[in-house]
């Protein structure tokens, strides 16, 4: 443990959209981070996300971290000295289950193994694990540098050695934790999906346009985002996976609009793609929406 109350060395297995703001939080943190990725070209663009998030913090008056504390890898091997393998690649059991095992053998054998899936049963992603008592969920919110909320997710098997070392480290963060059971959805996602397909039933029936749906919900409710810029930001096609598993589990008020079925076909899954309800600058900025500028 260092100085920062953080694991030594953190490692993120992904480093995509999520994985790179959970490395640039702990680096900013005073960690050293390791990010895996599975090629070359991979790792390139995941450590260009990385720094220029650490630009942006350092520009707005936060302490520049030491550059040499990174490390973006293909090599898995750096997750040999982690304290913390936090493993955000895409929402996909088996895939996420294989990066698990892999990571397992890899970490120290008193090492603390996450995963940041938003809605996937942590019971589930640990079968096969050896150590499932130091496997846990650690759910970041999007974008992670703005988020101060993190969810510790308990398996049945999390010891609460891990459990109370995770809410530690999310604290040395300067973020706050809440601890909530394995359950489909857990806290966040299981209500903040629910409201985001009820936002987007209400632009299918013509209801509203996306900006004052998400400008209700900003002044009235005072979210500091509404549903449908944060469904861009999340990615239509990641809200379409989460609902239909949701659905599955949780019955058919949480069964994907056929609108949301029809952006994702059609290519238009949000701020990753340059539009979804809104279109999106280079600079991440949303401008005028899509079905707004189509009329």
């Amino acid at each position: 443990m260092s100085a920062t109350g953080l694991p030594e060395r953190v490692a993120v297995i992904g480093g995509g959209r999520m994985g790179s703001g959970i490395a640039h939080a702990f680096l900013m943190a005073g960690a050293e981070v390791a990010v895996v990725e599975q090629n070359a070209t991979a790792a390139s663009e995941a450590r260009d996300r990385i720094l220029a998030a650490v630009e942006g913090s350092v520009r707005r008056g936060a302490a520049a971290p030491d550059p040499d504390r990174l490390v973006v890898t293909v090599t898995w091997e750096a997750l040999g000295a982690a304290g913390l393998a936090i493993e955000a690649v895409p929402e996909l059991v088996g895939l996420k289950r294989e990066a698990l095992r892999r990571a397992e053998d890899l970490l120290p054998v008193d090492a603390v193994l996450a995963t940041n899936t938003s809605s996937l049963s942590i019971d589930v992603l640990a079968e096969g694990l050896s150590r499932p008592g130091a496997f846990l969920g650690l759910h970041f919110f999007n974008p992670v540098p703005a988020s101060a909320l993190v969810e510790v997710v308990l398996a049945t098997a999390t010891a609460p050695s891990a459990a109370d070392a995770a809410t530690g480290w999310v604290r040395a963060l300067g973020k706050t934790a809440i601890t909530v059971r394995d359950s489909p959805g857990f806290a966040s996602s299981r209500l903040g999906v629910l409201l985001g397909l009820e936002a987007i039933r209400m632009v299918e029936e013509g209801v509203a346009t996306p900006d004052d749906i998400d400008t209700a919900m900003e002044l009235g409710y005072k979210h500091p985002v509404g549903p449908l810029r944060l469904t861009d930001l999340v990615g239509l096609d990641v809200r379409l996976d989460i609902a239909e598993y949701l659905a599955r589990e949780l019955g058919p008020r949480y069964e994907p609009p056929e609108l949301l079925r029809k952006m994702v076909a059609e290519g238009m899954l949000g701020r990753k793609s340059g539009q979804g309800f809104f279109f999106w600058d280079e600079d991440g900025t949303a401008v005028p929406t899509a079905r707004e500028r189509r009329r």
